[in-house]
């Protein structure tokens, strides 16, 4: 039985599509295990959701015409039972269980056997795998094992085919909904919007490409020759950057070999010759990358067989150039909510601006780079929306409530009347923040708080001057970096940190040393790791690689002459030798300028609290710096030993778990009795909940995307630090998050601020 499990494992996920699997599935199972039946139920989302419903998807025994028209509500019959139970049901004689119901039409009353098993994703139950049988009979506990272990492999399959819209044509498509439709996710940016969909499909993965006959190939042809002549150029460029950095002749090798393939008559040809058969050109580039690609694959030695992946990698760079040229000439709507599966920044670019007002992603986090982004842009953003058919969403006009993460699709009648209440509310929300601009960031008995921004370009500074920022806490130094295809030399990045130090001339301009590695890397500087969050990154590298860390530093104090306003903050700092080395490297660099006739201050020097080891030993490091920032982000995550971007455990991921509130009250307090300023620069400083506690610490600088910051001063305006005292006294007394939570709602509803927090006023 292990051997036939394997082989239908094996087939399954060789299956072209989901209809195949599920069809091979009924098939190989009904032979395996010698029953009659094996039938596939999958769980339907509709609104409202206790219409949710067990479509019947695939069978082998049954009425196969009654596949995809039968639905078995959850409160109906065994599959239900099983459903709703989220375990399985093994029964000897069906019709005898209170649960049974007779389905007409479908040819299951002669069944007595019956095993049904939940298939689960994550948690949540998408369907059912049963199997039938005529005579009466128990199934074994091998026979458990073998479909409980099916249903597993099936799980992943069945939630990836609902996220691509693969099944929407066996549900009711978004097209013909007569009512809304829900689907649901992670809180990503706050806000509620109206928008029309614009679906991405995942535009770096050449096995998404679906087929299409063009009805003119010449000019199919044509554009996909501009892309690969594009590709060549960008090759070209690269290698000439690479030279004039004298890096690694090998990696000018590489690309001469790309360079040459794009010009081998064999490649070119290939995908010639399929588009002129009438093939569109996506397409074509994915059979003929498939085909080059299994040439290099098959070979006996290991170093060609490798050359597969550079194949793929080549594939890959020319769809995105023809995603990009096709983007381009689409007619975009007005109001745009931007849909995908695994949406990026570089997504983000291609939409205008002024256009784009919701963001809604299959994958990632409300602690996702897209989803601090998208509150750095202050466009409402729901994530992990794992319920997503985003092929059929494209061009309806759909809604996102960011503050639930939710994306409502197609609202009709009084529900849609009372979500344009809401936004019209979220409307005059923000425009009454505008008014918070030019005041302080004050309590009800006086107590003051600094309030920075957060930046990562000289493009972010503009907004940040529009709502009333008093300095810039966290300059993510990284981000210039990683837009270019070399490090930027001293000259360059004393420029772009002048820039940032002259606009807030007179203020405090916090620039970090460069932070990459973990979920950050650099194209031009692979770091391959098994685990980067706990690896080769931030301070760690650059302390490897002094001579990145010099001319970084050297570019900040150069960019400080004669406006004195810089401070240097060190992350990751996870020891004491850590930080005494970097700080003689600060001064070294300072040295080596005043040798050279310059006249620059002393900056301020700071280090980020992200690491738990810093955590325990602050009094010793709080000594040896001016001020401290604490990086929420990162501490919860080490605290909690969760990946906020792996999406199996983000929903445990949590800046109010009480651990991690007593690891930032330690830091605070041992700092405030050594005389040194706090600031906090992570999520949590911009999340109306957290303010309140930080402003119960004596927090002295919060620093946070320009979007939040007329939030979080509304939060502090409303409330006595004496009133914070109490609340965060009450939450460290908490064990759960979930109790953290629900006290601070009810605190904030109470003051007027459940606007901050959710839809409506």
């Amino acid at each position: 039985m292990l051997d036939e499990l394997r082989r239908i494992v094996t087939e399954v996920a060789q299956s072209a599509d989901l209809r195949t699997a599920l069809d091979l599935i009924a098939r190989r199972v009904r032979d395996a295990l010698k029953v009659d039946v094996c039938s596939v139920y999958v769980l339907t989302r509709p609104v409202p959701p206790q219409e949710a419903g067990l479509l019947l998807q695939a069978t082998e025994g049954l009425n196969q015409s009654m596949i995809g028209r039968v639905t078995l509500a959850l409160n109906e019959g065994l599959v239900g039972l099983v459903a709703r139970r989220a375990e399985l049901v093994n029964l000897e004689n069906a019709p005898d269980h209170p649960a049974f119901k007779f389905v007409s039409d479908i040819g299951e009353e002669f069944y007595h056997g019956f095993l049904g098993v939940p298939i689960i994703y994550r948690g949540d139950v998408l369907g059912v795998l049963v199997v039938q049988s005529l005579e009466r009979r128990r199934f074994s506990a091998d026979q458990e094992s073998f479909l409980v272990t099916l249903a597993s492999q099936l799980a992943s399959g069945i939630r990836q085919a609902q996220v691509s819209g693969e099944l929407s044509q066996h549900e009711t498509p978004a097209s013909d909904l007569g009512a809304a439709v829900i689907a649901r996710g992670l809180p990503g940016s706050p806000g509620v919007v109206f928008g029309t969909a614009v679906s991405v499909l995942n535009s770096v993965d050449l096995e998404s490409v679906a087929d299409r006959v063009v009805e003119d190939p010449a000019n199919e042809w044509q554009v996909l020759l501009s892309a690969i002549e594009a590709v060549r150029a960008e090759f070209a460029q690269l290698k000439d950057d690479f030279a004039r950095a004298a890096r690694n002749a090998d990696e000018n090798i590489l690309f001469d070999a790309f360079i040459m393939m794009l010009g081998s008559g064999s490649f070119i040809g290939s995908m010639e010759s399929r588009v002129h058969a009438g093939m569109s050109a996506s397409a074509a580039l994915r059979d003929t990358v498939r085909e080059h690609a299994a040439v290099f694959e098959n070979m006996s030695d290991a170093y060609l067989r490798e050359r597969a992946q550079d194949v793929r990698d080549l594939g890959t760079r020319i769809l995105v150039k023809l995603r990009a040229r096709t983007h381009d000439a689409r007619d975009l709507p007005e109001r745009i909510v931007l849909i995908g599966r695994d949406l990026s920044a570089s997504h983000l670019a291609e939409i205008p601006t002024n256009r784009l007002v919701g963001i809604v992603s299959s994958s990632g986090t409300g602690s996702s780079h897209l989803a601090i982004l998208a509150r750095a842009l202050g466009i409402p953003a729901a994530m992990g929306v794992s319920d997503l058919p985003i092929v059929s969403l494209n061009d309806q006009e759909v809604v996102v409530d960011g503050y639930r993460g939710l994306l409502i699709v197609r609202p009709v009648g009084s529900f849609r009347q009372e979500l344009s209440r809401l936004v019209q509310e979220e409307a005059q929300l923000t425009a009454g923040l505008k008014a918070l601009c030019d005041l302080p960031a004050q309590s009800l008995d006086g107590r003051r708080i600094g309030m920075y921004v957060n930046i990562g370009l000289l493009a972010d500074m503009a907004p940040s001057m529009t709502v009333g920022a008093e300095g810039i806490g966290l300059y993510r130094t990284e981000i210039p970096f990683q837009i270019r295809k070399q490090f930027p030399g001293e000259e360059d990045q004393a420029a772009i940190y002048r820039e940032a130090l002259e606009t807030f001339r007179g203020k405090e301009v916090v620039l970090r040393t460069l932070d990459v590695g973990g979920d950050k890397p650099l194209s031009y500087f692979p770091i391959k790791e098994d685990n980067p969050f706990l690896g080769w990154r931030g301070i760690r590298l650059v302390l490897d690689h002094p001579e990145i860390f010099l001319t970084q530093i050297r570019a900040m104090l150069r960019a400080s002459i004669g406006l004195d306003n810089l401070s240097i903050l060190l992350p990751m700092i996870g020891s004491v030798e850590e930080l005494e080395t970097a700080k003689e490297y600060i001064f070294q660099a300072l040295n080596e300028l005043r040798e050279e006739g310059q006249v620059i201050s002393t900056p301020r020097i700071g280090v980020m609290i992200e690491v738990p080891s810093a955590v325990y030993q602050i009094e010793i490091i709080a000594a040896m710096v001016d001020f401290l920032s604490i990086g929420t982000n990162d501490l919860t995550q080490y605290i909690l030993a969760i990946d906020r971007n792996n999406e199996r455990v983000a929903a445990r991921y949590d800046a109010l778990h009480p651990a991690v509130l007593r690891a930032i009250v330690e830091v605070v307090d041992a700092s405030h009795l050594l005389g040194r300023e706090v600031t906090v620069c992570g999520e949590l400083a911009g999340d109306p909940m957290g303010a309140v506690l930080l402003l119960g610490m004596g927090i002295d600088v919060l620093s946070m995307s320009a979007g939040s910051l007329p939030r979080i001063k509304w939060v502090i305006q409303s409330f006595k630090q004496s009133d914070a005292r109490q609340l965060l006294t009450a939450a460290l007394e908490c064990s759960r998050p979930t109790q953290i939570r629900a006290m601070l709602s009810q605190a904030l509803e109470e003051r007027g601020l459940g606007g901050l927090i959710r839809a409506g006023s």
